[in-house]
């Protein structure tokens, strides 16, 4: 069998450890730095799989399994065709040593602005919000920029995919699942509308949290009006793009993510979702633990927003936010870990679920917290989620545990393309690293 042999071990690989050494001032660095600094931070998409690849030697984390030692997993035409421990290897596949490794699929952040929010001092590189309470039409994938410098940093820290989504108003808009790699958004562009975001209404103000809840049940039920009449419509008539995009969610097609922490909002946001008959994902959850058996017995996934967090209470323990995760899987709730809607936090996300394993959440319920469970809430544990054949070839090459702080993500590969895991932060590092040499504070 004749097969292109190539090492993951080769070239010297990036440490987090070594990133951790980057100057406190590197993102200040980057805005006031000459052009070409710009320019050479922007990664450039990989080219689409031309031939099989087959990563050798590795122990393969299924996620939706067990684990394979001395695996071998073949993908062709960005989707797995074979994986195993004895599986053979197609003729003129190119072979991957990846031998003392691991192999994880790519992680999901749940809850996104990426591509969305740039620089938050600089308003005209933040698109997340549009005018108005009630815009179920907007697709967040339109205002992405395949350019942004958070794509490499977070990608390079094992994200592959967001959910990014908009915000404001009362109905923001859809959110879409993206994948970090592509010259434009429809390249990028892994599944459109997948979610529709809505904000409960804040708590500060009684008059204006009831009254927020009737408007958004008269959006709701002005949109059951609109359906009716097109399904009953004989002729042409005007057509509303804000009712027609609701018509998914109403037919169940779509979940509709609800922002709420408080218990009061939790408690409201389950009871008028089963009113209006829609599927309910709740976002954010800060209070989920109080509300924990209702959420099991009926099945409402939440998104947590926030482990590595101080309690929003001076009564609530230190670790409250930390254990949360933990104590919902005690009572059987389905849940996903996010890593903070900003695009620049979106690194984070590994690092929110490893925090919740200090805390007694199981490793493998953390790792599908960030994998498979998402992917099931959205629909995209089609393509997503697991290592299994027929799914996207979207996954990681690490030294361990991509939720450990010290593991290094080698590589990562989206639709069996071998995506350039540079990033801004490692440019500075090694730009910075070179002054410090050719001044003498660091050896030669």
């Amino acid at each position: 069998m004749h097969t292109k042999r190539n090492d993951l071990t080769k070239g010297g690989l990036r440490t987090k450890d070594n990133l951790r050494t980057l100057f406190a001032g590197a993102m200040l660095a980057a805005l006031l730095a000459p052009s070409w600094i710009g320019e050479a931070a922007a990664q450039i998409p990989a080219p689409r799989q031309d031939r099989p690849i087959a990563l050798v030697g590795a122990t393969l984390h299924t996620v939706s399994g067990g684990a394979i030692p001395n695996g071998t997993l073949v993908f062709e035409n960005g989707r797995i065709t074979a994986i195993g421990a004895d599986v053979a290897i197609p003729a003129g596949a190119e072979r991957v040593d990846a031998s003392g490794q691991h192999i994880y699929p790519g992680l999901i952040d749940s809850w996104s602005q990426m591509g969305l929010f740039e620089i938050g001092g600089f308003d005209v590189t933040v698109d997340v919000n549009e005018l108005g309470p009630f815009n179920p039409n907007i697709r967040a994938e339109i205002a992405i920029n395949p350019e942004s410098r958070h794509i490499g940093t977070t990608r390079s820290n094992g994200v592959l995919v967001t959910l990014t989504s908009p915000s404001g108003g009362l109905v923001s808009g859809l959110s879409a699942a993206v994948m970090l790699d592509g010259w434009t958004y429809e390249q990028m562009t892994l599944r459109s509308g997948v979610g529709l975001i809505v904000n409960w209404p804040n708590l500060n103000n009684q008059n204006t949290y009831e009254e927020g809840i009737r408007e958004l049940r008269g959006y709701f039920a002005e949109a059951r009006a609109y359906r009716t009449r097109v399904q009953g419509a004989t002729s042409a008539f005007p057509r509303d793009a804000k009712l027609e995009a609701m018509i998914p969610v109403l037919e169940g097609d779509i979940p509709v993510v609800v922002n709420a922490n408080d218990l009061r909002q939790l408690q409201d946001a389950i009871t008028w979702s089963e009113e209006e008959g829609v599927r309910l994902i709740l976002l954010g959850g800060a209070d989920a633990g109080y509300v924990a058996d209702q959420l099991a017995r009926k099945q409402i996934p939440v998104l947590l927003t926030s482990v590595i967090s101080a309690p929003g209470r001076d009564w609530e323990g230190y670790d409250d936010a930390y254990s949360l995760p933990a104590r919902l899987h005690e009572a059987g709730v389905r849940f996903g870990i996010t890593g903070g809607s900003s695009a620049p936090y979106a690194n984070r996300l590994p690092y929110e679920a490893g925090s919740a394993i200090a805390y007694g959440l199981p490793e493998m319920e953390a790792i599908r917290s960030v994998t498979l469970y998402p992917a099931q809430f959205f629909g995209l544990d089609d393509r997503l989620g697991s290592l299994e054949v027929g799914k996207d070839a979207t996954f990681l090459v690490t030294s361990g545990n991509p939720l450990d702080y010290l593991t290094r993500i080698d590589q990562g590969w989206i639709e069996g393309r071998r995506i350039d895991m540079a990033d801004q932060h490692w440019q500075f590092y090694e730009r910075y690293s070179e002054k410090g040499r050719q001044m003498g504070v660091i050896p030669r």
